[in-house]
């Protein structure tokens, strides 16, 4: 049976300032970089077909550490964009607690957690482009990408390892997991906690869990 394993980066350098982060490429850590480790560690004796990780070197670095590990450096791997972190727009490279201090804890919830609620939208030195996603704006650009080249993989029977980001691991479990809009704002992947999914020959998930 297939094998499906997500995986946040361990703690990038912004989490632990308590930073929006989102499509800044911060590094890890050395808490993040113990992370991963510690995920390689729950990995060994798990063979993977094929690897995914987003174009931000938090994921990229978090994979690499992970492969060491488990001794799979040469597994084939494909990076995309598609599985970047939510895009936090103009809230990008600012303090959260300072931002709770501003506009109130629950529009910081908001703009944290929200479904359909994107951050406030701002050309900055940290967000030339002016974008912003609010996590249904993350599952449109993440879900078709796992749809087309992952759910593929699961089908053909190969074990397969993402390593990504709390929102756009969020989006996909909301799917795999038939997650409500409510229920998934208190959803929370934590960092470097790999995630199972297991599949039938079918498709079908027939059991999940953190390891």
């Amino acid at each position: 049976m297939p094998n499906l394993v997500l995986l946040r980066h361990g703690e990038s350098q912004w989490n632990l300032e308590n930073r929006f982060t989102g499509w800044v490429d911060i590094p890890l850590s050395p808490k993040g970089e113990m992370e991963a480790n510690q995920a390689g560690e729950k990995l060994k004796g798990y063979k993977f077909d094929k690897g995914y990780t987003s174009v931000l070197r938090r994921a990229i670095d978090t994979m690499d550490i992970v492969l060491n590990i488990i001794d799979q450096k040469n597994l084939p791997l494909e990076r995309d964009k598609a599985l970047n972190e939510r895009h936090y727009g103009a809230l990008q490279g600012l303090n959260k607690a300072d931002i709770g201090k501003q506009y109130g804890d629950d529009q910081l919830k908001i703009w944290r957690r929200s479904y359909d609620v994107p951050p406030p939208k701002a050309v900055t030195d940290l967000n030339p482009d002016g974008m912003s996603e609010s996590l249904k704006d993350t599952a449109a650009r993440t879900l078709p990408y796992f749809d087309a080249k992952i759910i593929p993989d699961i089908l053909a029977g190969k074990n397969v390892l993402v390593a990504a980001h709390g929102n756009s691991l969020r989006s996909i479990v909301m799917q795999l997991d038939n997650l409500t809009k409510e229920q998934v704002v208190e959803l929370n992947i934590p960092t470097g906690v790999p995630l199972l999914y297991v599949y039938d020959s079918k498709g079908n998930i027939t059991e999940h869990r953190y390891l």
